[in-house]
């Protein structure tokens, strides 16, 4: 499909064509912008190698070229025929300003390039997202429409006053959706430091002082830069801070802050005693507050370690990728990344301590390779694009949920979930800190949902308040059963029904989409054995309607089966014990299996009846030895006439968690399941 031809004044049909090949010549991109072309109606460009073979010579096909060499398809893919795919262009909004009563006022359309086959179903084309054509700001005129959602031309070096921008938008316009939703009335621990980029010192942090946080990669051991026990007095002192001594991340953080007209900065590097357990511990579980108060958090997502710079902070620090033709004298250039496209190339969204560190902020700065972003909870700003309107857009391609935005919801069991599942996928290089790079995250929900003292409503990462809910974890398929390794050489000694003990991603049973779902609870009490051996009644909410098997558990009758000391994190509690035979879903053997896979579908067989049925289904790691010695033990019910079940193996007395299923209700019943107080190790 293609348009009849406008002439614009002033411009000459030669001059329209020239630089563009006999595909693009035939089109008039002044009223494809203008008017618009829906997907359905999108017109052909010929094969994706062909319009690389054309690119020298036509600065439309050069565009599309400098995409595909930018997200290196080809180097990554190289099998894939690129001549199979056939290339379309149509058009979408930018977006609309909403204004009252009156009709939305818009914004003009970009290009969007697209074709069949491999571009659709290979993850070389899926990963690296659609290829969006847009039209610089200094064209809007000639379609009589602001320059909103156009294109800008950006600076070898950030622009502070765009930035200084940025951020009092978001103060004049989002009010209280953009502030502190953690604890308004809390002010900064005595104890927490903070730099000021004025006198170059560390100092405790003044009362209720404006200041920024940053989030970045270490990639390694620091100590030539950290403040420790034998620098803390010169660094507290003016002027004891020696840039010379300083990371590059960390020196362009200063500078970027200070030219901001900003303070105060908090690094941990440099604000936490690396060398003081005490105060390591006092400073990490003060994280929620840290992140949660800061004007802003300042995120380097451009660097792999702490010494590679800012991008853009300085001269020479960053290589702009925006490159401009002018096609049929319109200035079109193709779209940077998107701010989740960017960061999933960082290692900085690798982390799990920066999870924390984003999820927790208001407000967000990133220092990505290609460009810089401001984020907050309502908009998205970059460089890239004009998109500083005081009002709100009812569509535009910035805005999207954020990964990482917290809480997601306002049920707290569905923020901890969610968490949860975004958290584990990240990595640790000390994995004894996992607990702690998540204490921030159950800091804040304490806060957001008043469940009482941080250290009964969380242990080892479980949200203990929701525990009928919290054990509903399941590990991902594709990783091992290995437990966290706490100290050199050591596995953890943690109990075996906290995630957090296992190494790799998790994920919660569902019914439904995103939906744990307890009907009604068979636990009566639940009770964990104290750091100090002493055994004490949890806090957990109860689900009614409530089912109790028999009778309010004495703690005096627990430890009678048991014929050795309990260890710290036992879980105690009485329900019913069963069991069963299993054989993996769909008569596979465990030899079958994908190597990817280390867990499978167990189909739970009823020997009763003969021969075998199946009465429900469990995920159980791939080893036949964990398996044959394992029994259910009953822990709540699904909404359906089904039943939670938990595979545990048992030895003396102790039981420790192997998997997690279903099984129907009547058959359970019908095993004569004997009941039990567990000891859950």
């Amino acid at each position: 499909m293609s348009f009849p031809r406008i002439q614009r004044s002033g411009l000459t049909e030669e001059e329209n064509d020239v630089l563009l090949c006999s595909v693009c010549a035939k089109l008039d991109f002044y009223r494809i912008l203008l008017y618009g072309i829906h997907e359905l109606e999108a017109i052909p460009l010929g094969s994706l190698s062909s319009i690389l073979e054309k690119s020298y010579q036509c600065s439309f096909c050069r565009l599309i070229s400098l995409y595909v060499r930018r997200t290196r398809i080809m180097e990554d893919f190289p099998h894939v025929d690129l001549s199979e795919i056939e290339c379309v262009v149509y058009t979408m909004l930018n977006g609309a300003l909403r204004r009252g009563p009156y009709p939305p006022l818009r914004f003009g359309r970009r290009l969007h390039i697209t074709g069949k086959g491999h571009w659709q179903i290979h993850p070389a084309f899926s990963a690296a997202g659609p290829l969006i054509i847009h039209l610089m700001q200094e064209d809007a005129f000639k379609f009589g429409r602001p320059v909103d959602l156009h294109g800008r031309r950006m600076r070898n070096t950030v622009d502070i006053g765009l930035v200084k921008k940025w951020i009092k938008l978001c103060q004049e316009n989002h009010g209280d959706k953009c502030r502190n939703v953690w604890r308004m009335d809390r002010n900064l621990p005595e104890f927490v430091r903070v730099v000021d980029v004025v006198s170059m010192a560390v100092i405790p942090a003044p009362s209720g002082c404006r200041y920024v946080a940053l989030s970045y990669v270490w990639g390694g051991n620091g100590a030539e830069y950290w403040t420790t026990k034998d620098n803390i007095a010169k660094r507290s002192m003016p002027g004891g801070l020696n840039v010379a001594t300083l990371p590059g991340t960390i020196t362009d953080s200063i500078s970027f802050v200070r030219q901001l007209g900003e303070r105060y900065i908090w690094i941990d590097a440099l604000c936490i005693t690396q060398d003081d357990s005490r105060d390591k511990v006092s400073q990490l579980h003060a994280m929620d507050l840290v992140y949660g108060l800061s004007y802003f958090t300042l995120i380097a997502a451009g660097g792999k370690t702490a010494r590679d710079p800012l991008p853009g902070c300085r001269p020479r620090t960053r290589t702009l990728q925006i490159h401009i033709e002018v096609v049929q004298g319109l200035h079109l250039f193709v779209a940077p990344p998107t701010q989740e496209k960017a960061l999933a190339q960082s290692a900085w969204i690798t982390r799990c301590w920066t999870y924390q560190e984003s999820a927790l902020s208001c407000r967000r700065i990133y220092f990505t390779e290609q460009q810089v972003y401001f984020e907050c909870r309502c908009q998205v700003f970059c460089e890239a694009i004009v998109a500083e309107s005081k009002a709100d857009f009812s569509s535009s391609f910035l805005r999207y949920p954020r990964g990482e935005y917290f809480p997601s919801s306002t049920s707290s069991f569905d923020s901890y979930k969610s968490a949860v599942g975004d958290y584990t996928r990240r990595n640790l290089t000390v994995e004894s800190d996992i607990v702690d790079a998540f204490t921030g995250v159950t800091n804040a929900l304490v806060a957001a949902f008043r469940l009482g003292d941080p250290a009964r409503a969380f242990q080892y990462g479980m949200m203990l308040t929701e525990l009928h809910y919290a054990l509903l974890w399941q590990h991902d398929p594709h990783t091992p059963r290995t437990r966290r390794l706490l100290a050199e050489g050591c596995h953890s000694s943690w109990p075996s029904w906290a995630w957090a003990t296992w190494r790799g991603a998790v994920i919660y049973m569902s019914q439904g989409v995103n939906q744990v779902s307890v009907h009604e609870t068979l636990i009566d009490a639940w009770y964990i054995v104290d750091h100090s051996g002493g055994i004490v009644l949890l806090d957990v909410q109860r689900q009614p309607p409530y089912s109790s098997l028999g009778g309010i558990l004495d703690p005096i009758e627990m430890p009678l089966d048991i014929h050795r000391p309990l260890k710290p994190g036992t879980l105690i509690f009485r329900t019913t014990s069963s069991h069963f035979n299993i054989t993996r879903r769909g008569g596979e053997s465990i030899e079958e299996s994908s190597p990817a896979d280390h867990y499978g579908l167990f189909n739970i067989l009823s020997t009763i009846h003969f021969p075998p049925t199946w009465v429900g289904t469990v995920i159980l790691p791939l080893d036949p030895f964990i398996v044959l010695s394992s029994c259910n033990s009953s822990l709540k019910r699904y909404r359906g006439c089904l039943l939670h079940v938990m595979a545990v193996s048992e030895f003396d007395g102790l039981m420790e968690r192997v998997g997690l299923g279903v099984i129907h209700n009547v058959a359970w019943v019908a095993s004569t399941p004997e009941e039990k107080v567990v000891f859950l190790r």
